[in-house]
């Protein structure tokens, strides 16, 4: 069924303020995923504050060269049948989700991507993106290592006092 040209000027205008936000953009082929497999995408998607789209390329790279960071960017990579995902809260985020869900589904694989800096990733670095740790991991990780130096000062304090407390021990039983 054809799109009429107002509902593709009205889709073009939403992916280029959703690109004009995201702060990356993932791309994945997802030829033959089910319908109820996209809907569990969309959902975890959401979950994660991301956006996926299922839009047209040729609808895609029109909203996309409209930014003014992709004026001049090389898009050949998107090609088939394509989902965008985009995240205007985490550059890793769009990535992981497709990643995560093309580990589970042998039909979908990531295809390129789109930063923030205005470079079109490819397949290789999507991947290398789709491995790095969320913000959320990220700040866990940074709040542990600044709280092991404590921790380990903590334990050493305990243990002199536990070792004191057992030597007076041992010697109030041999007095008595």
């Amino acid at each position: 069924m054809a799109i009429s040209r107002d509902k593709k000027q009205a889709l073009v205008a939403e992916v280029s303020q959703l690109i004009s936000e995201a702060k990356a953009v993932a791309t994945a082929e997802y030829t033959g995923i089910s319908v109820q497999k996209m809907q569990e995408l969309r959902k975890i998607a959401r979950e994660n504050n991301v956006t996926v789209k299922v839009v047209k390329n040729r609808l895609a790279k029109v909203a996309i060269t409209q930014d003014e960071r992709f004026k001049d960017a090389d898009l050949s990579d998107f090609k088939g049948q394509l989902i965008y995902a985009f995240s205007s809260e985490d550059e890793v985020a769009p990535a992981q989700i497709l990643a995560k869900f093309a580990k589970e589904n042998e039909q979908m694989s990531l295809v390129a991507g789109l930063a923030e800096d205005g470079t079109v990733q490819s397949t290789e670095m999507v991947n290398a993106l789709s491995q790095l740790p969320t913000k959320d991991q990220l700040r866990g990780q940074l709040l542990s290592v600044f709280n092991a130096p404590m921790t380990q000062f903590v334990t050493v304090a305990n243990g002199a006092q536990r070792g004191l407390a057992q030597v007076l021990k041992q010697q109030a039983e041999k007095i008595q």
